[in-house]
C-alpha cells in the first residue's frame, strides 16, 4: 500500500521504516538538510538511500554519524519506474556490505528489479555510458548534415535500439532532464577525455530556453502539426515538415525486418552507404568509450551490458555489439580508425579471445582470463528447461518435457496467435500431460502472450462464406478449451504483455496463472465485431460465480453484468493486478514482478498444485437471469446508442452477447449447462461473421491494426 505524506508534517514515519529512498531535488544542500532531519528520525540500522543520479555520496553524507555512513547507499532508478528494469545500486566508502544486501534482495526479489553495482561516480553507469552515446550523435549528425529523422531512422531498431531511437526518446525523457545529465557530466568530468562530447550544442539550449522540452511541453524535436508530424532543424532554429534522406529510410526499414539484432546490427555498419557509415562512426566511439570506462565506473562489463539492456532498452549491451561484430574484425577496424583503445583489449586478442562472453563466462579485464558467472536458477529460459526432443510439435506450437515432470506448451505463430494448429496442439498437450506427466504449463516467447485468435483465418472464412467451418473452428476451441478447464492435471499458464481475446481466454479456464505484472488482458473480440467464441463468456461466468455455492438460491444479476460491461465495453486490465479486479485472473493467482523469474515461478505453481492433491473442478449448471436480464442489459445499450457512446452495430453486438451470458431467454427457468452456454456462444460468433460491418471491422483492423468505429 502507498499512502501519500510530506516532509513537513509526515517525516516523524520514518522512524518505523526499515528502508528510506529520498528522491528530493537534485541540489546537495537539499539533500544534506534532509538528512541531517533523517538522522534523528531513523531508528538503527535503517537504510537510507539517494535516488541522485550525479552527486557524490562522499558529498552528501558530511557531517553524518557513523552508523548513518555505514547504511547510506544509493539507489538508482530509472523513470518511469514502474516499467524500466535497471535499478543501479553504488556503495560509498564505508557503507556496509551488509547493507548493500539487504537492498540487493529487495530490489531483486520484491521490486523485481534487474541490479547492476557501480562506482560512486558522475551518472553511475547507465547514464554515462547512455548519454555519452546521444550526445556523440548529436555532434556527429552535426558534423555530417543529417537530420534528426536520419539519425532516428539509423539509431532505433537497426541498431538494436528502441523504435524511439535516439531524439523521440530524449522528447519522452523531456529535453531538460537530459540536458540536466548532459551538463552534469560536462561539469564534473574534468578528465575525462571525451569531455567535450557532453558539452550541449546550442540549437539545444536554444530549445530549452524557449521550453521546448518534449513531449511534457507537446513539442521538442518533433511535435504534432495538424495531421502531421514536424521537426525541429538545427539550423533554421524552427519547426518544419518531417522529411529526412529517402535512401537512408529505405536501407534502414530493410534492416528493420531482420529478426536477429546481432544480424541487424552487423548488416547496418558493413553497409558501404551513408547511414552504414554513420551507423559504424557512432557505434565504434560507444563501444571504445565503454571500454575505457571499465575499472572506473564498474569492474564487470556484464553490467554495463545490463545497465543499457534495462535502462535504456537496447536489444544488445556495448560489449555484446562487440561480440556480435566480431571481437577480432571490430577491434582490427577501430585500431585502423585510429580510435583509442584500453591496453586490456589488446591483451585478450594475443591471449586468444574470442569476444567478451564465451560459454557462460565473461572476460575479467583484471586477470586477463574468462570467468564463469554464478548463474540464478530462478532466472531459467525455456531453452534451458526443456529436455531433449519435442513431445509433441506442429507448425503452430510445440509441447516439451521441462523438467520434474511438467509439460510445456509454447506457441510459434505470429504474435502467439491462435490458428488450428495451436488450439489441436492444445488439446493433445493436455491429454499427453494427463497421462505422462503430473503437471503443465503454457508458456510463451516473444513480445506478448497472445494477442488472441487469428483474424485472418476467421475473416477469410466469413468472407467466404463458410459458416461451417467457422463453427467447427469455435466448437474445437471450446473442446480444447474444457480439456484444459477439467484436465486431471493442473494446467497454469504465464501470460504477460499483450494477453488478449483468446490469449485471455486460454489462461480462463487454467487451475492456476502466474501472470508477469506487466500483463494487458481483456476480450476485446467486439472491436472487431464479435463477441469471445473461445469459451470466454462460459468462464467469465464461471470464474463471476465460482465463489456462490451450486444450489444456493442468489440473485446473479450484478455479477452476470459486470461480466457483460467487461466483455462489452472491451475493458482492457493495465496491470495483473488491475486483471484481478476485473475477473480475469484470481485473487490468489500469481503475479511475477520480475518477468526473467515467471517461467520457473509458473512451473513451481504448477508443481505446488500437483503435489497439494490436485483436483479438477466439477462440472456445473447455472441459474441465469434471463429475459429480465437481457432486458436489462439491452436498456443499457440502448442509453448508450442514444447517447452517441456507441453504434448501432455496437448495439447489436452487445445483445447478442446479452443473450448468451443471461443463459438465453429462459435462462431463469432453469437450470442451464456449460454445453448450452457454449452452444450460445457459438451461434452468435458465428451469426456475427456474417454481418457486412463486422465483415468491415476485421477488415479494418487487419489492414490498419486498429479498430473501426462503424
Amino acid at each position: 500500500m502507498v499512502s501519500v505524506g510530506n516532509t513537513e508534517d509526515d517525516l516523524g514515519k520514518m522512524e518505523a521504516c526499515d528502508l528510506v529512498i529520498e528522491a528530493v531535488l537534485e541540489r546537495l544542500d537539499v539533500k544534506q538538510s534532509l538528512f541531517e532531519r533523517l538522522e534523528k528520525i531513523c531508528k538503527p540500522g535503517t537504510i537510507v538511500a539517494s535516488n541522485t543520479s550525479g552527486l557524490r555520496i562522499h558529498d552528501m553524507v558530511q557531517g553524518r554519524g557513523e552508523s548513518f555512513r555505514k547504511n547510506f547507499l544509493v539507489m538508482h532508478f530509472f523513470n518511469p519506474v514502474r516499467y524500466m528494469k535497471l535499478l543501479e545500486l553504488v556503495a560509498g566508502p564505508e557503507t556496509d556490505p551488509a547493507a548493500m544486501e539487504r537492498v540487493r534482495r529487495f530490489g531483486e526479489d520484491v521490486l523485481g528489479k534487474g541490479i547492476v553495482f557501480g562506482k560512486d561516480t558522475p551518472n553511475f553507469i547507465g547514464n554515462r555510458i547512455g548519454v555519452h552515446a546521444m550526445m556523440s550523435t548529436i555532434h556527429m549528425m552535426l558534423e555530417e548534415g543529417l537530420s534528426p529523422e536520419d539519425v532516428d531512422n539509423i539509431t532505433g531498431v537497426p541498431m538494436g535500439h528502441p523504435k524511439s531511437a535516439s531524439f523521440r526518446t530524449a522528447d519522452m525523457v523531456g529535453l531538460d532532464t537530459f540536458v540536466h545529465v548532459a551538463s552534469n557530466c560536462y561539469a564534473s568530468l574534468p578528465n575525462d577525455e571525451e569531455r567535450a562530447v557532453f558539452e550541449v550544442p546550442a540549437f539545444i539550449k536554444t530549445m530549452t530556453e524557449r521550453k521546448i522540452l518534449g513531449d511534457k511541453t507537446k513539442g521538442g524535436f518533433y511535435k504534432k502539426a495538424g495531421k502531421d508530424v514536424a521537426t525541429f532543424d538545427p539550423q533554421t532554429l524552427d519547426y518544419r515538415a518531417k522529411g529526412g534522406d529517402e535512401a537512408i529510410a529505405k536501407l534502414t526499414k530493410s534492416i528493420s525486418k531482420i529478426e536477429d539484432p546481432r544480424e541487424r546490427v552487423k548488416k547496418l555498419v558493413t553497409d558501404e552507404s551513408k547511414a552504414g557509415k554513420f551507423a559504424w562512426r557512432v557505434i565504434a566511439r560507444s563501444l571504445a568509450y565503454s571500454a575505457r570506462r571499465l575499472g572506473e565506473i564498474t569492474d564487470d562489463p556484464k553490467a554495463v551490458d545490463d545497465a543499457m539492456k534495462w535502462g535504456y532498452n537496447w536489444e544488445l549491451g556495448p560489449f555484446e555489439t562487440w561480440d556480435a561484430l566480431g571481437f577480432v574484425e571490430t577491434l582490427d577496424r577501430m585500431k585502423k580508425d585510429g580510435i583509442a583503445l584500453p591496453a586490456w583489449v589488446e591483451t585478450m586478442k594475443e591471449k586468444g579471445a574470442t569476444g567478451f562472453y564465451r560459454d557462460g563466462a565473461a572476460w575479467d579485464f583484471q586477470k586477463n582470463e574468462y570467468v564463469g558467472r554464478k548463474v540464478d536458477p530462478r532466472y531459467a529460459t525455456l531453452t534451458v528447461l526443456r529436455k531433449g526432443a519435442a513431445v509433441l510439435k506442429n507448425d503452430g506450437a510445440e509441447a516439451w518435457d521441462l523438467g520434474d515432470g511438467v509439460l510445456g506448451l509454447t506457441f510459434k505463430t505470429k504474435a502467439n496467435s491462435l490458428d488450428p494448429d495451436v488450439i489441436n496442439l492444445l488439446g493433445q498437450s493436455v491429454e499427453r500431460a494427463e497421462r505422462d506427466f503430473r503437471a503443465m504449463v503454457i508458456a510463451n516467447e516473444g513480445d506478448h502472450f497472445s494477442v488472441g485468435a487469428n483474424l485472418f483465418l476467421v475473416a477469410m472464412a466469413a468472407g467466404n462464406k463458410e459458416w461451417e467451418q467457422l463453427r467447427a473452428m469455435v466448437k474445437g476451441l471450446h473442446t480444447n478449451m474444457q480439456k484444459v478447464k477439467y484436465s486431471t492435471v493442473p494446467v497454469v499458464a504465464a501470460p504477460y504483455g499483450m494477453t488478449l481475446g483468446g490469449g485471455l481466454e486460454v489462461c480462463l479456464p487454467c487451475a492456476g496463472v502466474q501472470a508477469a505484472a506487466e500483463t494487458y488482458a481483456g476480450l476485446v473480440e467486439v472491436g472487431v465485431g464479435l463477441i469471445p467464441g473461445g469459451a470466454g463468456t462460459l468462464n467469465m461466468l464461471w470464474r463471476a460465480l465460482e465463489s456462490i455455492p451450486e444450489g444456493v438460491a442468489a440473485n446473479v444479476l450484478e455479477y452476470v453484468t459486470n461480466v457483460f460491461k467487461n466483455i462489452a465495453l472491451a475493458k482492457v486490465a493495465t496491470s495483473a493486478v488491475e486483471a484481478k479486479a476485473f475477473g480475469y485472473f484470481r485473487w490468489n493467482d500469481g503475479v511475477s514482478f520480475e518477468r526473467g523469474r515467471q517461467l520457473t515461478e509458473a512451473k513451481a505453481r504448477a508443481i505446488g498444485l500437483a503435489e497439494a492433491g490436485y483436483h479438477p473442478p466439477t462440472p456445473r449448471t447455472y441459474v441465469l437471469p434471463g429475459d429480465s436480464g437481457i432486458a436489462t442489459m439491452s436498456m443499457m445499450v440502448d442509453t448508450l446508442v442514444a447517447g452517441g457512446y456507441a453504434s448501432e452495430h455496437d448495439a447489436k453486438i452487445a445483445r447478442k452477447l446479452a443473450v448468451v451470458l443471461n443463459g438465453g431467454p429462459g435462462g431463469a427457468s432453469r437450470e442451464i449447462t456449460e454445453q448450452e452456454i457454449l452452444d450460445l456462444e457459438c451461434e452468435a460468433f458465428v451469426s456475427l461473421c456474417g454481418e457486412p460491418k463486422t465483415q468491415e471491422r476485421m477488415q479494418y483492423m487487419l489492414m490498419n491494426n486498429k479498430p473501426l468505429r462503424n
